[in-house]
């Protein structure tokens, strides 16, 4: 009976300091104050607003009216400023959040998987060797299930509801109160003393709830009612009745052990995992699309070039023709059919300008926060201070050893196994609702009663004073002294042990979540299974198209140096009258072609090194990104200083995309 008194005691302190005993609280942004500490779970977070303005680095770069932009350059400007990385940072603390609801032993709701790649190019150009993307890259690596077989949304995110249900992991409190008064007529006095007995009352309940992981539910309970009434025939009146209960109940078969009731907590801190590499996947498809778009504009640049040299020569041809028939040399024909080769090549001039332009509309808006809103931003022409080129020598590194690489370091097949461990976490909780519910309950309740002698009684008004009569038990006799000795003595106790069995007899919903949910499990190794034959079709197929794209540009330079050797030959055969005006701008074109094939070629090239570097998961560490520098937003390494040059001559700069 002591240890029952002390373990009493101990929960009624548990009362008193109820307040302080929640659980962990949620790191949450918050006003602190001095009732923070317990209000904080009751007001909403204050989440710190979207910074929408553009880092430092790019006002840096601009210099009258150009953005002078390196390669490395373009990458920080797109961890410090594109708003899909901006996105996916807020995916880690989605499920810091979710796994503070799990530890409540809430149901989770998932989290998102998905990835946004960049935009399309505004340069069509054939290049061969492929986008940036890599196949099974997005949508979470081919998806998967979290939280006990719950059904995959369209963004990614999951949610879970099947399963044996979890208890509620934070205690809770709860308070009722109420005051009343009852007239009540009687048609016989004889019991009361009085025709109408009237009876106030003060009713008082308030205990804390608390469950376990093991399955476990504790409740500590208080109940007092105080009654006052006009009851002349009663011998104690005021009296106050009173109560606290201990309720202890287990589970013993569903809903069973750790396990099963924490697979939400372990559940939500693999999703935390799943959030940073979809955020690595994320910055790894943005770094490869800013690399290609740079590429694409460098290329659109080289572009502009040549059509502005087979525009200088067609312009030089029929300013030429235009003489020779002034002075009667040469058909007036000519000169209408150097001037369509003019308006053919300004056509074309035109065209490569305007695309340039949309390039660089789009790598702006790619590299800002806030588009091309604003009017500095919006004017300025962007000067790529890097160009293209391919190195003289290829490394060579086994198709094997690539594999291998591409398995350990691409997230999104990570990502795959741990959403195939989480359906099997998952599944515990299915196989746990296939059990019958079988609980343990077990009760202890003491009672208590004090109260006044009802001095309205004409027997109990004529005793003497200190005198109490034989009918009355002096131990009820007292105030709440009295109440309180009387529970935490255990005079008046209940005791019950019992327990709650519900068999389901046929359990066919049971029986078909877990059909289902080890179905899915299934369904996921074979996914993981194709991902892994992916990975090295990406792999080799990124290397064959390097291969191709290196050997392309080979033929297309080439094929470039003999243009420009047969444009020559053709200038000086016109020259000494043994050809004709046709095949001189025969040869001009096919120089214009070649010269346009090359750039393409080199683009191809530079466009299937970033689908190797993206297919092995290379890419980051091939433009010395850091994965920290992109979860804060700052890009430690300082801007590229501004070249010394005349605007217009910067892309002559001897680094590559390639280094």
């Amino acid at each position: 009976m002591s240890h029952l008194r002390c373990f009493l005691a101990a929960a009624c302190g548990l009362l008193v300091a109820m307040p302080s005993a929640f659980a962990q609280q949620p790191q949450l942004d918050t006003k602190e104050s001095w009732h923070s500490n317990f209000t904080r779970k009751y007001l909403p977070p204050e989440v710190a607003p979207v910074n929408f303005s553009n880092s430092p680095r790019l006002e840096s770069l601009i210099r009258a009216g150009r953005i002078y932009l390196s390669l490395q350059d373009a990458i920080a400007l797109a961890l410090e400023n594109n708003l899909d990385i901006e996105l996916q940072r807020y995916g880690p603390r989605i499920a810091e959040a979710e796994l503070l609801r799990a530890r409540a032993g809430g149901v989770i709701r998932g989290i998102p998987q998905s990835v946004n790649f960049g935009p399309q190019s505004a340069i069509n150009l054939q290049t061969g060797g492929g986008g940036a993307g890599v196949t099974g890259t997005g949508g979470g690596g081919g998806g998967g299930r979290a939280g006990g077989g719950g059904d995959i949304a369209a963004s990614g995110a999951i949610i879970s509801f099947t399963g044996t249900q979890i208890p509620n992991l934070d205690e809770f409190a709860f308070v009722a109160y109420n005051r009343g008064r009852r007239s009540i007529p009687l048609a016989n006095s004889f019991t009361t003393g009085t025709a109408a007995l009237r009876v106030d009352s003060n009713n008082v309940n308030f205990g804390v709830q608390k469950s376990f992981l093991t399955g476990s539910t504790v409740s500590v309970s208080y109940g007092g009612t105080g009654q006052s009434s006009n009851n002349a025939r009663s011998e104690i009146n005021p009296v106050t009745n009173a109560n606290m209960n201990v309720e202890f109940s287990q589970r013993l078969l569903q809903g069973f052990g750790v396990a099963v009731n924490s697979r939400n907590i372990r559940i939500a801190k693999k999703e935390i995992q799943i959030s940073d590499l979809v955020f690595k996947q994320q910055v790894m498809q943005t770094v490869a699309s800013i690399v290609n778009l740079y590429s694409d504009m460098v290329s659109a640049m080289e572009d502009v070039k040549v059509r502005r040299q087979s525009l200088a020569l067609n312009e030089k041809l029929y300013n030429d023709n235009k003489k020779q028939v002034e002075i009667g040399t040469l058909a007036p024909i000519e000169i209408v059919r150097a001037e369509a080769e003019v308006a053919r090549s300004q056509q074309e001039l035109t065209a490569a300008e305007t695309q340039l332009l949309q390039q660089e509309t789009i790598i702006k808006s790619f590299l800002s926060r806030t588009g091309v809103s604003s009017p500095t931003l919006a004017d300025a022409r962007i000067v790529p201070t890097d160009s293209l080129r391919i190195p003289d020598v290829e490394p060579v590194q086994p198709i094997q050893d690539l594999v291998a690489q591409a398995v350990r370091t691409r997230p999104e097949l990570e990502q795959t196994q741990i959403n195939l461990d989480i359906a099997k976490i998952s599944y515990e909780g299915t196989r746990s609702a296939l059990l019958p519910s079988l609980d343990l309950v077990a009760g202890y309740t003491t009672n208590g009663l004090a109260g006044q002698l009802n001095l309205r009684n004409p027997n109990l008004a004529q005793l003497q004073p200190g005198i109490i009569p034989s009918t009355v038990n002096g131990d009820f006799l007292g105030g709440p002294g009295t109440l309180v000795s009387q529970l935490f003595g255990g005079n008046f106790p209940d005791y019950s042990v019992g327990f709650r069995l519900n068999i389901p007899i046929r359990n066919r919903a049971a029986q078909s979540d877990a059909i289902r949910d080890a179905l899915s499990i299934r369904q996921a190794e074979i996914r993981q299974r194709q991902q892994l034959n992916q990975v090295r079709v990406d792999v080799q197929n990124a290397l064959i198209g390097l291969q191709q794209a290196r050997a392309r540009y080979q033929f297309a330079q080439k094929s470039r140096i003999l243009q420009e050797q047969n444009l020559e030959a053709e200038q000086k055969k016109y020259a000494l009258g043994v050809t004709t005006i046709f095949f001189v701008i025969q040869a001009q074109r096919d120089l214009a072609q070649a010269q346009a094939a090359e750039v393409a070629a080199l683009t191809a090239y530079n466009r299937s090194r970033v689908s190797l570097e993206l297919s092995t998961g290379q890419i980051l560490s091939s433009h010395s990104v850091a994965l920290d520098d992109a979860r804060q937003g700052r890009v430690s390494r300082p801007p590229t200083p501004l070249p010394d040059v005349e605007p217009g001559r910067a892309a002559a700069s001897p680094r590559g995309t390639g280094e």
